[in-house]
């Protein structure tokens, strides 16, 4: 049954998940390859920019549900056992919330478990290149969500596991949840894309926001994943 903590828990989840910069350097690069490629069709920014961001959410979906199947034939609903796997869920949010505070107080670029390895960047920009409409960009943004899963899986992990093992949702209920999970992810995606195409910043203010506030990302990240695993590991949620 859901709760205010399984609430809580999917907001902070997916607000932490949502602060990675991973994929808002990815969204920046393909607004940028649209506009270069066609600056006369700025609406292909917008249909670029959501057509991007679907391909994103669909295949996040997706990949929740695979790792919830995964899960619940791997974790009984109740018992003890359960209770261990709910409180390395907790374990694994401060670990994972501790790494990001490291990239506030010592950033590298491309480090595991918060960002998407430097070896895989040329690889993603030469895909994005590619980009030449809409179309291509949803395409693209299916296989880019490959790339990002190591920066961003992390929390989808704990959440899908925390589902299935204290929350007895129905087919429905599991649905409504991840597609809520997903939109929060994918929310500042949209609302960068909209800023862009009604003219309220542009994209190199946007990336070099990004450049400028990385460490501050890493920080919010950080702190939302060590509060919350306290707090399941403590039991207050």
């Amino acid at each position: 049954m859901i709760d205010l903590a399984f609430i809580y828990k999917l907001l902070s989840l997916a607000a932490a998940d949502a602060f990675n910069p991973c994929e808002l350097a990815v969204l920046t690069m393909v607004l940028m390859t649209l506009l270069l490629k066609n600056p006369e069709k700025r609406r292909n920014v917008l249909l670029g920019g959501l057509a991007f961001t679907s391909a994103v959410f669909i295949l996040y979906y997706v990949y929740g549900i695979i790792i919830m199947q995964f899960f619940k034939h791997l974790i009984p609903a109740t018992g003890l056992f359960a209770l261990y796997f709910f409180k390395a869920f907790g374990a694994l949010a401060i670990i994972l919330g501790v790494l990001n505070v490291r990239d506030y107080l010592k950033y590298e670029p491309g480090r595991t478990a918060t960002e998407m390895p430097l070896s895989w960047r040329p690889r993603v920009k030469m895909i994005i290149q590619n980009i030449t409409s809409p179309k291509g960009a949803f395409l693209i943004g299916a296989i880019v969500t490959l790339f990002l899963l190591p920066c961003t899986a992390g929390p989808y992990i704990i959440f899908s596991g925390e589902t299935v093992i204290k929350y007895g949702l129905s087919f429905w209920g599991l649905a409504a949840a991840f597609a809520f999970y997903n939109l929060i992810f994918v929310m500042p995606m949209i609302i960068i894309t909209l800023l862009i195409y009604f003219g309220v910043t542009t994209i190199e203010k946007v990336s070099g926001w990004k450049e400028l506030n990385v460490k501050k990302l890493h920080l919010i990240e950080g702190l939302l994943l060590i509060i919350l695993g306290i707090l399941m590991i403590t039991g207050l949620i």
